[in-house]
Formats: structure tokens, C-alpha cells, sequence
């Protein structure tokens, strides 16, 4: 019996052939179409989350300077601009010499009135709040205000006003001293334009609470960082006087600061809403220990 032939239909291998391919090729949309979505699903939301983030990063704009070069970029940039000069001018290591200076603070040591971290507390919160760190956080706040405005006759009696404030001859060398340094090293390392202007139209050498209000100004750094950045390195250093005169450990004097917090928000914030005519005090006892610092027999500090 003969064996049957087999045969191969060619057309039906072609259309075979074109089946397969017409899958493959729908196959490949299918998977096309369904990655697609989820790709631009990914763009879209790391595209927004970019768009985002200057808007949180620039929320709080209370650093803003405006003293930057077009170059310098966004908003951001300047705020970091403006907290790295404040970092820097009220530094310990700012070169004005305010480790040289106690305030008083070693006469209330030697006669007793400070004694350990509770006493020093009490007597900087007095300091703060009612005596020389008001005055000085309201000199800031005007000379701050008289030379963003351009007014030199303003700041000029704001700046002899501050200079009659200060209490003794000790204090007075204190506050001149630093004032005059601190214009001095602005002027060669920090200059900015409008610096020399408001200077010359002072008719007085500026004390550093002046100084430190004009060289904030003119370099467009806002006031009230300005402020509080001015009051923490003045507590700042007189705690580190007090460490070295009662001693105080490294830990205690922190706990000092800590306590120290809420009289120096208080006292900026009074003083950002004082006039001249609200500046006056009534730390008599520490007026008394600057002044009698003049003669105290052994002393580490210039006043």
C-alpha cells in the first residue's frame, strides 16, 4: 500500500507566518501602552515634587538679605547669605575683644552677689530684661531703622544718646572699644556700600550696639534675626566671663543659657516695639559693680 504524501501548503505557512507577527506587533502596543502611563505617572510627580520644593525651602524668609549679587541665585541662597555674616560678626571668635570685658560681673563675683549658676542666672535676667541689655537691644533696633532709611542726622543722635547711656568709665571703654573694632574689621573684610556714609555722619565714636545695628543695615540683613543674634552672643559672653571668675562648669553653663532663652525673646521683642523714650533701667546694683570694678584690687577683666 503506497505511504500517503505529505504536503505543505505554502500559503498556509505565509498566513501562519503573518499571524504571528500581527500578534507580536500587538503584543508589543499592549505592553507599550501599558508602561507608558505609569512612566509619565513617575515624570509628572518627581517634575512636581521639584517645583515644590523652592516654595517650602523659601516659606520662612525672615534671613532675607537684599545685598547679593544677581548671581547669588534664589531666595534662599540670601537668607544663608544673611545667618552666615550673623554667625560670623557675633562670633566669640569675631575679633572685637569681648572676652576682655566682664560688664561688672567680677566685682558681683568677689563680693558675693554671684555665687553659682542660679545666682549668675538671676543677675543676667535682671541684666536683660531691666538694665544694659534692653538699652543696647534698643540702640540696635533704631540705628538699625535710622540706616536702612538713609537717616544720618537720626543715627547720629540715636549714637550719642547710646554713648551717655553707659554707666562708668570702664563700661564706656567697653562699649566703644568693641563698637570701634568691629566698624574697623566690617569696613576691611565686610565692606558694603552706604557703610562709610553713616559713619561719618555720627558726631560721636559708635558704641557696639550702634555699630552692630549700622553694619547689619547697610549689608540688608533683617532686624530682628539681627536682634536676637545680638542679645545671644552679649548673654553668650557674659556667662563665659562668669565661668572663668565663680567657676562654672561647661555643662552649668549651658543650663544658664537654657534658662536664659525666655528674657532674651522677651526682651528683643520689647525692645523691637520701644521707643527712646521707653530706654531706662534699674539694675543699680550692677551699675554699682562696673563702677566699683575701677578699683578692685585683682582683677582678669577690663571691666
Amino acid at each position: 500500500m503506497p505511504m500517503p504524501v505529505m504536503r505543505m501548503d505554502t500559503t498556509t505557512t505565509r498566513i501562519t507566518i503573518t499571524d504571528v507577527t500581527i500578534m507580536a506587533m500587538i503584543i508589543t502596543v499592549m505592553i507599550i501602552t501599558t508602561i507608558m502611563p505609569r512612566m509619565t505617572t513617575v515624570t509628572t510627580t518627581t517634575t512636581t515634587s521639584i517645583a515644590i520644593t523652592p516654595t517650602i525651602t523659601t516659606a520662612t524668609s525672615m534671613l532675607m538679605t537684599t545685598n547679593e549679587p544677581v548671581s547669588a541665585g534664589d531666595l534662599a541662597e540670601r537668607e544663608a547669605a544673611a545667618l552666615y555674616r550673623l554667625m560670623t560678626w557675633l562670633s566669640p571668635a569675631f575679633p572685637v575683644g569681648g572676652f576682655s570685658y566682664s560688664s561688672g560681673l567680677e566685682w558681683a563675683v568677689e563680693a558675693g552677689d554671684i555665687t553659682d549658676a542660679a545666682s549668675l542666672a538671676d543677675w543676667l535676667d535682671a541684666m536683660l530684661r531691666d538694665g544694659s541689655g534692653f538699652c543696647d537691644a534698643t540702640f540696635v533696633v533704631h540705628a538699625h531703622r535710622a540706616t536702612d532709611m538713609g537717616e544720618g542726622d537720626t543715627l547720629s543722635d540715636i549714637a550719642e544718646l547710646a554713648a551717655a547711656f553707659v554707666p562708668s568709665r570702664e563700661r564706656q571703654l567697653e562699649t566703644t572699644s568693641q563698637g570701634r573694632a568691629f566698624i574697623d574689621i566690617a569696613r576691611a573684610a565686610w565692606d558694603a556700600d552706604g557703610l562709610d556714609a553713616m559713619v561719618a555722619a555720627c558726631r560721636t565714636p559708635l558704641v557696639y550696639p550702634v555699630a552692630v545695628g549700622v553694619v547689619a543695615a547697610v549689608h540688608g540683613v533683617p532686624l530682628a534675626p539681627t536682634l536676637h543674634a545680638f542679645l545671644h552672643a552679649l548673654v553668650s559672653n557674659w556667662i563665659s566671663a562668669a565661668s572663668r571668675l565663680i567657676p562654672l562648669g561647661q555643662t552649668d553653663s549651658q543650663r544658664v543659657l537654657v534658662r536664659l532663652e525666655a528674657a532674651v525673646a522677651a526682651t528683643a521683642n520689647r525692645a523691637l516695639n520701644a521707643t527712646l523714650d521707653d530706654l531706662g533701667g534699674a539694675t543699680f546694683r550692677a551699675d554699682l559693680a562696673s563702677l566699683r570694678h575701677e578699683t578692685q584690687y585683682t582683677r582678669l577683666f577690663r571691666s
